[in-house]
Protein backbone atom coordinates (compact mmCIF):
# COMPACT_ATOMS: atom_id res chain seq x y z
CA UNK A 1 0.00 0.00 0.00
CA UNK A 2 1.64 3.47 -0.95
CA UNK A 3 2.02 5.70 1.94
CA UNK A 4 1.91 9.03 -0.04
CA UNK A 5 -1.60 10.70 -0.44
CA UNK A 6 -3.35 7.78 0.57
CA UNK A 7 -2.78 7.62 4.58
CA UNK A 8 -2.68 10.70 6.85
CA UNK A 9 -0.92 11.10 10.63
CA UNK A 10 -3.36 11.56 13.66
CA UNK A 11 -2.95 15.04 13.26
CA UNK A 12 -3.95 14.87 9.46
CA UNK A 13 -7.06 13.02 10.02
CA UNK A 14 -7.98 15.72 12.65
CA UNK A 15 -8.00 18.42 10.13
CA UNK A 16 -9.46 16.77 7.42
CA UNK A 17 -12.72 15.91 9.97
CA UNK A 18 -12.21 19.30 11.87
CA UNK A 19 -12.24 17.40 15.22
CA UNK A 20 -9.19 17.63 17.94
CA UNK A 21 -6.69 15.18 17.47
CA UNK A 22 -7.43 13.82 20.84
CA UNK A 23 -10.92 13.20 19.53
CA UNK A 24 -9.65 10.88 16.76
CA UNK A 25 -7.58 9.34 18.48
CA UNK A 26 -10.52 8.40 21.00
CA UNK A 27 -12.80 7.31 18.19
CA UNK A 28 -10.09 4.59 16.62
CA UNK A 29 -9.09 3.08 20.32
CA UNK A 30 -13.35 2.71 20.29
CA UNK A 31 -13.17 1.11 17.03
CA UNK A 32 -15.08 3.82 15.31
CA UNK A 33 -12.49 4.67 12.95
CA UNK A 34 -10.11 2.14 11.38
CA UNK A 35 -6.62 2.58 11.42
CA UNK A 36 -2.98 0.98 11.67
CA UNK A 37 0.49 1.73 13.17
CA UNK A 38 3.92 2.19 11.54
CA UNK A 39 7.03 0.51 12.67
CA UNK A 40 7.66 3.60 14.86
CA UNK A 41 4.38 3.42 16.42
CA UNK A 42 2.41 6.41 14.57
CA UNK A 43 -1.26 5.92 13.58
CA UNK A 44 -1.81 6.65 9.90
CA UNK A 45 -5.72 6.65 8.86
CA UNK A 46 -6.79 5.95 5.28
CA UNK A 47 -8.20 8.92 3.73
CA UNK A 48 -11.71 7.07 2.52
CA UNK A 49 -12.11 6.15 5.74
CA UNK A 50 -12.11 9.11 7.12
CA UNK A 51 -14.61 10.22 4.04
CA UNK A 52 -16.63 7.68 4.98
CA UNK A 53 -16.79 8.66 8.67
CA UNK A 54 -17.36 11.88 8.14
CA UNK A 55 -20.40 11.15 6.34
CA UNK A 56 -21.61 8.56 8.47
CA UNK A 57 -21.76 10.55 11.66
CA UNK A 58 -22.57 14.31 10.67
CA UNK A 59 -24.16 15.28 13.87
CA UNK A 60 -20.30 14.63 15.48
CA UNK A 61 -17.94 15.85 12.62
CA UNK A 62 -19.15 19.50 12.76
CA UNK A 63 -18.21 21.16 9.53
CA UNK A 64 -18.97 17.41 7.53
CA UNK A 65 -18.70 17.50 4.11
CA UNK A 66 -17.45 21.15 3.66
CA UNK A 67 -14.29 20.05 5.27
CA UNK A 68 -13.87 16.91 3.29
CA UNK A 69 -14.17 19.40 0.51
CA UNK A 70 -11.84 22.17 1.29
CA UNK A 71 -8.83 19.69 2.43
CA UNK A 72 -9.59 17.98 -0.72
CA UNK A 73 -9.13 20.82 -3.11
CA UNK A 74 -6.51 22.84 -0.80
CA UNK A 75 -4.35 19.63 -0.55
CA UNK A 76 -4.58 18.84 -4.32
CA UNK A 77 -3.64 22.65 -4.85
CA UNK A 78 -0.46 22.97 -2.76
CA UNK A 79 0.80 19.53 -4.11
CA UNK A 80 0.30 21.34 -7.52
CA UNK A 81 1.59 24.35 -6.54
CA UNK A 82 4.85 22.83 -5.19
CA UNK A 83 5.17 19.56 -7.75
CA UNK A 84 4.50 21.37 -11.47
CA UNK A 85 5.44 24.40 -13.22
CA UNK A 86 2.70 26.32 -12.13
CA UNK A 87 5.51 28.72 -10.78
CA UNK A 88 6.60 29.29 -14.76
CA UNK A 89 3.18 30.01 -16.12
CA UNK A 90 2.79 33.84 -16.67
CA UNK A 91 -0.41 34.43 -15.15
CA UNK A 92 0.85 32.86 -12.05
CA UNK A 93 4.25 34.81 -12.15
CA UNK A 94 2.29 37.89 -12.37
CA UNK A 95 0.34 37.80 -8.59
CA UNK A 96 1.86 38.76 -6.10
CA UNK A 97 2.51 36.55 -2.90
CA UNK A 98 -0.19 38.86 -0.91
CA UNK A 99 -2.51 37.93 -3.57
CA UNK A 100 -1.84 34.38 -3.60
CA UNK A 101 -2.78 34.47 -0.01
CA UNK A 102 -5.39 35.77 -0.72
CA UNK A 103 -6.82 33.65 -3.41
CA UNK A 104 -5.69 30.55 -1.24
CA UNK A 105 -8.16 31.89 1.42
CA UNK A 106 -10.69 32.84 -1.06
CA UNK A 107 -10.30 28.84 -2.06
CA UNK A 108 -11.99 28.47 1.34
CA UNK A 109 -15.12 30.83 0.75
CA UNK A 110 -15.77 29.33 -2.39
CA UNK A 111 -16.19 26.20 -1.54
CA UNK A 112 -18.18 26.91 1.51
CA UNK A 113 -20.44 29.29 -0.94
CA UNK A 114 -20.58 26.49 -3.24
CA UNK A 115 -21.71 23.74 -0.64
CA UNK A 116 -24.40 26.19 0.41
CA UNK A 117 -25.69 26.32 -2.73
CA UNK A 118 -25.83 22.85 -3.33
CA UNK A 119 -27.71 22.10 -0.21
CA UNK A 120 -30.17 24.18 -1.41
CA UNK A 121 -30.67 22.79 -4.98
CA UNK A 122 -29.43 25.20 -7.15
CA UNK A 123 -31.39 28.20 -6.17
CA UNK A 124 -30.70 31.31 -8.18
CA UNK A 125 -30.86 33.41 -4.72
CA UNK A 126 -27.63 31.77 -4.54
CA UNK A 127 -25.66 32.24 -7.04
CA UNK A 128 -25.25 35.96 -5.75
CA UNK A 129 -22.23 34.88 -4.08
CA UNK A 130 -20.79 33.13 -7.27
CA UNK A 131 -21.18 36.88 -8.80
CA UNK A 132 -19.52 38.56 -5.26
CA UNK A 133 -16.61 36.11 -5.87
CA UNK A 134 -15.85 36.18 -9.46
CA UNK A 135 -15.70 40.68 -9.00
CA UNK A 136 -13.06 39.96 -6.13
CA UNK A 137 -11.21 37.78 -7.99
CA UNK A 138 -11.23 40.21 -10.86
CA UNK A 139 -10.47 43.50 -8.66
CA UNK A 140 -7.08 41.55 -6.87
CA UNK A 141 -5.67 40.13 -10.41
CA UNK A 142 -6.28 43.93 -12.26
CA UNK A 143 -4.64 45.33 -9.54
CA UNK A 144 -1.61 43.17 -10.16
CA UNK A 145 -1.51 43.75 -13.79
CA UNK A 146 -3.17 40.56 -15.46
CA UNK A 147 -4.49 40.52 -18.44
CA UNK A 148 -8.18 38.76 -19.48
CA UNK A 149 -6.83 35.83 -20.56
CA UNK A 150 -4.10 35.62 -18.07
CA UNK A 151 -6.93 35.84 -15.61
CA UNK A 152 -9.19 33.48 -17.03
CA UNK A 153 -6.12 30.34 -17.58
CA UNK A 154 -5.69 31.29 -13.89
CA UNK A 155 -9.39 30.93 -13.43
CA UNK A 156 -9.64 27.14 -14.90
CA UNK A 157 -6.70 26.19 -13.09
CA UNK A 158 -7.80 26.62 -9.90
CA UNK A 159 -11.39 26.04 -10.76
CA UNK A 160 -10.64 22.42 -12.04
CA UNK A 161 -9.57 21.72 -8.08
CA UNK A 162 -13.10 22.59 -6.64
CA UNK A 163 -14.97 20.46 -9.18
CA UNK A 164 -12.34 17.75 -8.64
CA UNK A 165 -13.16 18.08 -4.54
CA UNK A 166 -17.02 18.22 -5.32
CA UNK A 167 -16.73 15.08 -7.60
CA UNK A 168 -14.56 13.63 -4.30
CA UNK A 169 -17.14 14.31 -1.24
CA UNK A 170 -20.33 13.14 -4.26
CA UNK A 171 -18.27 9.52 -4.63
CA UNK A 172 -18.85 9.14 -0.66
CA UNK A 173 -21.89 10.36 -0.63
CA UNK A 174 -23.29 8.29 -3.81
CA UNK A 175 -25.80 9.63 -5.65
CA UNK A 176 -28.70 7.15 -6.46
CA UNK A 177 -28.19 7.56 -10.36
CA UNK A 178 -26.70 8.60 -13.66
CA UNK A 179 -29.17 11.17 -13.66
CA UNK A 180 -28.36 12.70 -10.16
CA UNK A 181 -24.41 12.91 -11.11
CA UNK A 182 -25.75 14.86 -14.37
CA UNK A 183 -27.71 17.14 -11.88
CA UNK A 184 -25.02 17.57 -9.22
CA UNK A 185 -22.54 18.56 -11.85
CA UNK A 186 -24.70 20.94 -13.81
CA UNK A 187 -25.08 22.42 -10.67
CA UNK A 188 -21.57 22.94 -10.06
CA UNK A 189 -20.72 24.26 -14.07
CA UNK A 190 -23.69 26.95 -13.15
CA UNK A 191 -22.35 28.36 -10.26
CA UNK A 192 -18.21 28.08 -11.48
CA UNK A 193 -19.64 29.74 -14.71
CA UNK A 194 -21.38 32.54 -12.80
CA UNK A 195 -17.98 33.59 -11.40
CA UNK A 196 -16.25 33.44 -14.43
CA UNK A 197 -18.98 35.34 -15.98
CA UNK A 198 -18.57 37.52 -13.13
CA UNK A 199 -14.70 38.08 -13.54
CA UNK A 200 -14.91 39.18 -17.29
CA UNK A 201 -17.84 41.50 -16.82
CA UNK A 202 -15.63 43.18 -14.13
CA UNK A 203 -12.75 43.28 -16.72
CA UNK A 204 -14.68 44.70 -19.43
CA UNK A 205 -15.62 47.58 -17.62
CA UNK A 206 -12.70 48.85 -15.71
Amino acid sequence: MSESGEWVSLRGAAEILGVHPATVRNWADRGDLPSRRTPGGHRRFRKTDLLHYAQSQPSEVQPSEVQIIIQNALGQTRMQVDDSPLARAAWYAAMRDATRDHLRQQGRRVLEALRVYLANNGQDSDLAAAVTLGKDYGVRLIADGLTLPQAVRGFFYYSDFVTNAVLTWSEVAQPHSAADWGHLLRQVNTFIHTMLLSLIEYYQED
